[in-house]
């Protein structure tokens, strides 16, 4: 069965179309309005071999909060819809990534019990127009509606656009590691419950 989801949500500060396949190729087309987020979902779904759209229409005036946060929601709510009962998954995904000065190492549980670790500091208050506080936001909203365990812990690092860049490669290659079909576990829930 194809392990795809299409979501839509509507909010009075945001407008958010998303498509996700987690058998794809990293093939992303990304619109948020938001071209450093733009940049770091492209970077997700590039590394965790996702398919992926997202068109996001948001109150940017304000500032970028809601949008950022309202696409972590979508994302992982998709997330959790295309992984369906989680039968066959590796379940448990990790990685450590180098971006230049920055080191990010991101360990994901799609344990079905939601929790963000986050440990990332930025110097800067914001990259480009992008503040980033943002981030954290992101994958909390991510982790929360995904229904999943995710710890990000920056190791080193002084740039921030490596820092950040790093937090998402990282992520995506634990969770590419975490949806893939085990044929060991074949039609089995990954857990001693029977369920996820």
């Amino acid at each position: 069965m194809p392990r795809t989801a299409s979501l839509a949500r509507t909010t009075s500060e945001t407008e958010i179309t998303l498509s996700l396949d987690l058998d794809g190729t990293g093939r992303a087309q990304i619109a948020t309005g938001i071209g450093f987020l733009d940049h770091m979902l492209t970077a997700l779904a590039r590394h965790a071999l996702f398919d992926m759209q997202v068109a996001a229409r948001g109150d940017l005036h304000v500032d970028f909060h809601h949008t950022t946060e309202d696409v972590g929601i979508v994302l992982g709510r998709a997330l959790a819809e295309a992984l369906g009962d989680k039968r066959g998954i590796t379940r448990f995904g990790h990685a450590i990534v180098p971006m230049d000065d920055a080191l990010a190492e991101a360990a994901v549980d799609l344990s079905g019990r939601p929790f963000l670790a986050w440990t990332a500091r930025f110097g800067p208050p914001k990259i480009g127009e992008m503040d980033t506080e943002l981030f954290e936001e992101f994958f909390r909203a991510f982790a929360f509606n995904a229904l999943l365990n995710l710890h990000v812990t920056v190791k080193a690092g002084t740039n921030a656009h490596h820092i950040a860049e790093a937090c998402f490669k990282a992520t995506a290659r634990a969770l590419r590691m975490a949806v893939a079909l085990d044929p060991r576990v074949g039609d089995d829930v990954p857990s001693t419950k029977g369920a996820l």
